[in-house]
């Protein structure tokens, strides 16, 4: 089982944890993880494409000319497709992109992208994460203890206020709870944040 330091707010170590083999110490399975990002960066497009059919632009209420004697093709509106201005044929409209993998898959995949940030070292343990009030000077403090610079991802037991507030207006900082972690957040961040309590949460429903 992976063992990783266990860290207080202020940065300094306090101990060791052993992590969940079965969570945090599987083999990375790169083509799961490739499947559940297309299957979350799906489920985020919003689908709102619209074009106008024959029935719906403007006008076309009369026939252009009548049906025999002119010497032209017949025709019954000018919205119809082949006139300009006319509808468009078999286009886009509002639909949604999402779609599910199977229960099994999306477990294996979480689990591969937490297995992937201790193999990389990229997992940091905190004892407890906590303030009195929301205050962003309090948090990045904390980012600095810890020697975390780039896109951190922060996951705490619950969702505490005056945390998520706290680390509101700092780039590239995400702070989700232990039930909404996600593969798509575990990957975009180079370094992962978890609370003990939070390692907990996740062991139990994962292991």
């Amino acid at each position: 089982m992976p063992k990783v330091a266990l860290f207080n707010q202020t940065g300094s170590q306090v101990g060791e944890i052993e992590l969940n083999g079965s969570v945090f110490g599987i083999e990375p399975n790169q083509a799961v993880l490739f499947e559940a990002v297309v299957m979350q960066r799906a489920s985020l497009r919003q689908g709102n494409h619209k074009v106008k059919g024959r029935s719906e632009v403007a006008g076309g209420g009369r026939k252009p000319w009548r049906q025999k004697g002119t010497g032209r093709a017949r025709q019954g509106s000018i919205r119809s497709p082949q006139w300009r201005g006319g509808g468009t044929v078999f286009g886009p409209v509002p639909r949604s992109y999402s779609y599910k993998l199977p229960k099994k898959v999306r477990r294996l995949a979480i689990k591969s992208a937490l297995s992937s940030k201790v193999l990389d070292q990229n997992l940091v343990v905190l004892e407890g994460l906590a303030f009195d009030a929301p205050k962003t000077k309090d948090f990045v403090n904390v980012l600095k203890g810890l020697s975390l610079e780039k896109k951190t991802l922060i996951v705490t037991d619950g969702l505490d206020q005056n945390v998520a507030l706290s680390a509101r207006n700092i780039p590239g900082v995400t702070v989700v709870p232990a039930e909404g972690i996600n593969v798509l957040d575990v990957l975009g961040h180079n370094n992962l944040v978890m609370t003990k309590a939070a390692v907990q949460k996740v062991e139990e429903v994962l292991g």
